[in-house]
């Protein structure tokens, strides 16, 4: 995905960040498709590759487990604050998405402990935002994304590749890749 941004120049001349749901991994590059870095995520607890219309606006406790998914697509992101004073690359603010420090307000759900855990499946448990280690939000992402805005490319689970990114393929290719990974095959 990554050599296809750049070969193609799908990010515009901006950063870039290229997020693998089912591995639970985050890669940041800058605007000339270098890696800046990579981190663990937590992603939503239910799979899927869409987000219920209208969940931006909904409550916390309307939100139930079938539908706290994370959206597979391509995104215009930047920086910005959340409700309170954190600050936040926002992915999709109508759906109320974003990319931001690993919260650890519910002991019960042990998101720092599952973060770090080498088991993709231990990575599910957000509302459809991604959560990063605070360390890599303050040092690559905030720098990275630092006064410009970036792309967001989101990996589908459930759907092809080609349905989510038409223009991954171009016109002589004959088959979709059977895995596809941010991190290889």
């Amino acid at each position: 995905m990554a050599d296809w941004v750049a070969d193609s120049g799908d990010n515009d001349g901006l950063p870039f960040v290229i997020i693998d749901k089912m591995n639970a991994k985050v890669l940041v590059f800058d605007k000339n498709w270098q890696l800046r870095g990579a981190a663990w995520a937590l992603v939503g607890l239910a799979r899927g590759d869409d987000s219920v219309p209208g969940i931006g606006t909904m409550p916390l406790t309307a939100i139930t487990p079938d539908i706290r998914t994370t959206p597979a697509g391509r995104f215009v992101a930047g920086l910005g604050h959340d409700l309170g004073t954190r600050d936040v690359l926002w992915v999709d603010y109508q759906s109320a998405v974003s990319l931001h420090r690993v919260i650890n307000t519910n002991p019960a759900e042990r998101r720092l402990e599952r973060i770090v855990s080498p088991v993709p499946a231990d990575h599910r448990i957000s509302y459809g935002c991604i959560n990063v280690p605070a360390i890599f939000f303050d040092s690559v992402v905030d720098p990275t994304f630092k006064g410009t805005k970036g792309v967001v490319y989101i990996l589908p689970e459930v759907k092809s590749m080609r349905t989510v990114f038409p223009a991954y393929y171009d016109v002589d290719s004959k088959s979709e890749p059977q895995a596809v990974s941010a991190i290889g095959p």
